[in-house]
């Protein structure tokens, strides 16, 4: 599996029961804390094997750092979030990498393993599957406030919260009830990663947008004009395949293409309620069903 049907990760085979997953994700500082960001770089870069129903196997550090503006102190907390966070996962970091450059960066490369047969891809959707969303959104418009100086710390630390938790017990929890199908929402917003899903799986999509969970603040930096150029360029790139309501609220319409980071999973799935109430009884209070996979039109999204 490659760039084909824009999958979170690539998958190689091995043998016939086993394959490797891998993946790259690079990023600047999204948080004032160096410690966290470390947290929040490892948990996004792990989401995509989760998102293939993948365990993580190794690790790979990236790091780029500004020529002359060393802080060693605050490089080594990067490095030590991303490890505890990666531990957590289950990754050993077996090397890495920097090189200097003008903007602080910190990504990682990650591998997994999977058998071929079990693996959740974006062609997996089928009308009749409801749209199971395990995260709230809103990282997007939340790091442009704490980039500004605008974010309250309950705010920032709901962000942040949600974006170092792993995806890991939402992926086993879809692959047990039966899922063939998920994408996590990340840098495309969750209207770019759905309009993959159903692209590469030949369907169409309601989301009901009153239903999205969103972050707290979300909306309210949103209205102060917050949404990231990122997200702007989103908008203007999918609008086009997007229908939307009379009624829809203009600023929760704006969060849909919100450009996130370790955001949580999407999965289409037949009992999504099961899923739902098994997420809620391990903590994941946010998990919620968004909308369902329809038929027609296919490779367009309804919100309602």
């Amino acid at each position: 599996m490659g760039f084909g049907t824009g999958d979170d990760s690539g998958v190689y085979r091995l043998a016939p029961d086993l394959a490797i997953v891998q993946s790259v994700d690079i990023m600047t500082p999204i948080v004032d804390d160096p410690r966290t960001f470390g947290l929040i770089v490892a948990a996004n870069a792990l989401s995509d094997l989760y998102a293939m129903g993948a365990t993580p196997c190794t690790a790979l550090n990236i790091l780029c750092i500004p020529p002359g503006e060393e802080d060693k102190e605050a490089i080594r907390q990067i490095l030590l979030g991303g490890y505890e966070k990666l531990a957590e996962g289950g990754a050993a970091v077996i090397g890495g990498h920097t090189i200097e450059d003008p903007e602080l960066k910190y990504g990682l490369c990650v591998t997994g393993t999977i058998h071929p047969g079990r693996i959740l891809t974006n062609a997996g959707a089928r009308p009749g599957d409801a749209l199971v969303l395990t995260k709230q959104i809103g990282t997007g418009v939340i790091s442009t406030a704490i980039k500004g100086g605008l974010a309250s710390d309950a705010y920032a630390a709901a962000a942040a919260a949600s974006m170092v938790r792993l995806n890991a017990a939402a992926a086993q929890a879809a692959l047990d009830l039966g899922a063939r199908s998920a994408t996590d929402v990340t840098g495309f917003g969750l209207i770019g990663h759905l309009m993959e899903m159903i692209e590469a799986s030949g369907v169409g999509a309601v989301i009901e947008a009153e239903r999205v969970p969103l972050l707290p603040g979300a909306l309210e930096y949103c209205g102060m004009g917050l949404l990231p150029a990122g997200s702007l360029r989103l908008k203007t790139a999918y609008s086009c395949k997007v229908d939307v309501a009379d009624g829809v609220d203009e600023l929760r319409l704006d969060l849909l293409f919100d450009a996130q980071t370790s955001g949580g999973l999407l999965v289409p799935l037949a009992d999504a309620e099961a899923l739902v109430e098994r997420l809620r009884g391990e903590g994941i209070e946010e998990a919620a069903v968004i909308g369902r996979i329809v038929a027609e039109p296919r490779g367009r999204i309804r919100i309602v």
